[in-house]
């Protein structure tokens, strides 16, 4: 009997991970996003950077000055936005990171790269079928989707430019190009870590939070994340 179970666990296993995620590791991953430390996600401006805004021309030097700040203060494994795909209907916080434990809370933004509002490329990673498969379906996103990317400082909307399949030594994608560019990569095929599929993406638009806003409009304007 102890086997008959034991044989029916692991087909059921099987059979969820195929159709949806391997359920053991969506567990952990669920215990793991409890404990990611979130305080960035709101992250206060203090007295001297305000003094520094205030000096600056523009929302773009601002949105730059911010987000320069908030990478050099992150670390590993600390939540620094939110990742929203709208054509598949999902919505993940994002950490610094793309070490094993890191991916393990969802999608990890590669620290070799940019935070977006720096003009250069901001790349994420994500597991598809294990740890809640936050990109089990990147591959379902096609030129011009937008995607968006919300940080404490800016709002980022990118438009998909196009899907590539490359091998695991394709270094290359993480490259600046000479304009901001977000790429999600993930291991291809689902189950097998052979490939890599990436998803490249070029900045829209981007809108302020009332941090990065002039002193004069931010002291009225609301906070959001």
């Amino acid at each position: 009997m102890v086997l008959i179970i034991s044989g029916l666990l692991l087909l059921a296993d099987g059979a969820i991970t195929l159709l949806w995620q391997e359920p053991v590791t969506a567990v952990l991953a669920l215990i793991q996003r409890q404990q990611i430390d979130r305080r960035y996600l709101r992250r206060p401006v203090s007295a001297s950077e305000r003094r520094v805004l205030a000096s600056m021309p523009g929302t773009p030097e601002r949105i730059a000055f911010l987000a320069r700040e908030m990478q050099r203060e992150v670390g590993t494994g600390d939540a620094i936005g939110r990742l929203v795909l709208p054509r598949l209907g999902a919505s993940w916080v994002v950490v610094q990171g793309t070490d094993t434990v890191s991916l393990e809370k969802g999608p990890g933004h590669y620290p070799d790269t940019a935070f977006p509002g720096l003009g250069r490329t901001v790349a994420i990673a994500g597991h598809r079928t294990t740890y809640l498969a936050p990109f089990r379906n990147i591959n379902e996103l096609l030129p011009g989707d937008r995607i968006v990317l919300d940080m404490p400082y800016a709002h980022f909307t990118y438009v998909v430019q196009y899907t590539r399949i490359v091998p695991p030594t394709a270094l290359w994608v993480i490259d600046n190009v000479g304009y901001e560019r977000l790429v999600l990569s993930a291991c291809n095929p689902l189950y097998s870590a052979a490939q890599r599929i990436v998803v490249f993406a070029r900045l829209r638009s981007e809108t302020p939070t009332a941090e990065a806003m002039s002193p004069s409009r931010a002291a009225s304007a609301p906070h959001t994340t």
